[in-house]
């Protein structure tokens, strides 16, 4: 099984962006996606593998937040 979490993109520049994971910042891949700063997109093993909108990302970080 593998585990896809969400992140907000704060930077891109070219095909890397800077993502937020709940305060923790990560360089990402985004060739697969076409994100923007401020969207939000579900990230695996480096790579952003689909753009998601921010209630839905909101929500999985929130249930993410309470299994902690």
């Amino acid at each position: 099984m593998c585990l896809a979490i969400p992140g907000k993109v704060l930077k891109v520049d070219g095909v890397k962006a800077i993502v937020d994971f709940d305060g923790v910042q990560r360089e990402v891949r985004v060739d697969l996606v076409n994100a923007r700063k401020g969207e939000y997109v579900i990230v695996h093993t480096g790579y952003a593998i689909e753009k998601l909108n921010r209630k839905d990302a909101e929500e999985t970080l929130k249930i993410l937040r309470s299994i902690k």
